[in-house]
């Protein structure tokens, strides 16, 4: 009886030993993806035979406080389904790697203290950058120069407070615009104000539009007090 009971267990057992193994060396590839955490959770749903094969059918991932390429973010969770990793290398020691591109879902809070603590991330100010050359292309002629101070989140609107050399009248040091979700993979930026120390110099209600790329579909986007809030999907490539 004792040796029918061990042979039930066993294989159990070796699961449970092949999804610790594969739990922490999901959790050390994406510790390597960040360069500071504070709480990281990941949950995997699978049978011993998708293991075995390389194929993980369900994984949630929470984070918070995660910074991945100084960029700072409050809270992170996300649900990736049909993934496909090296198991073989894996349960050898090596690296996780994925071998297909991963859909993955879920939900991005970043809180204001979070996003200026990301203002110096050449991530952030390089996409900053870009849609300044395109708003303001004559307020911002030298938008490369430019240095982010400090960005404040309204309801539906952002405010960018910025130095610039100082070469005529008109550096622009503050720069309000709304921003709302036009499609999945389009935000349209309107109402936009420019102002230096002496006032407004430039005010637009035309609306312009940044297209996020075929990777990314946003279904949701909100700009709260204090708060940017978003839903949706991007791909994860190998």
């Amino acid at each position: 009886m004792a040796q029918n009971n061990l042979e039930t267990q066993t294989p159990n057992k070796k699961i449970r030993i092949i999804t610790n193994v594969l739990t922490k060396a999901l959790k050390l590839w994406l510790r390597s993806q960040v360069s500071q955490v504070y709480e990281l959770e990941v949950e995997i749903k699978a049978s011993d035979n998708e293991i075995l094969s390389g194929y993980i059918p369900w994984v949630s991932i929470f984070a918070s406080h995660a910074v991945y390429q100084d960029i700072h973010l409050t809270q992170i969770q996300l649900v990736a389904e049909n993934i496909r990793i090296n198991i073989g290398s894996v349960l050898k020691g090596q690296p996780l790697r994925l071998l297909e591109t991963v859909p993955v879902v879920g939900e991005v809070i970043v809180e204001e203290d979070e996003l200026n603590a990301s203002v110096s991330s050449s991530l952030l100010s390089t996409a900053l950058n870009d849609v300044l050359d395109k708003l303001l292309p004559e307020q911002c002629p030298k938008s490369k120069s430019i240095f982010y101070q400090k960005i404040i989140l309204d309801h539906s609107r952002i405010i960018l407070y910025i130095s610039q050399p100082a070469e005529n009248s008109f550096t622009v040091s503050e720069v309000c615009a709304n921003i709302e979700l036009l499609s999945a993979h389009e935000l349209q930026i309107s109402h936009i104000q420019a102002k230096n120390n002496k006032g407004t110099v430039l005010e637009s209600h035309n609306g312009h539009y940044l297209n996020l790329g075929s990777d990314v579909d946003i279904q949701q986007l909100k700009l709260l007090p204090g708060k940017l809030v978003c839903h949706g999907r991007i791909n994860v490539n190998p």
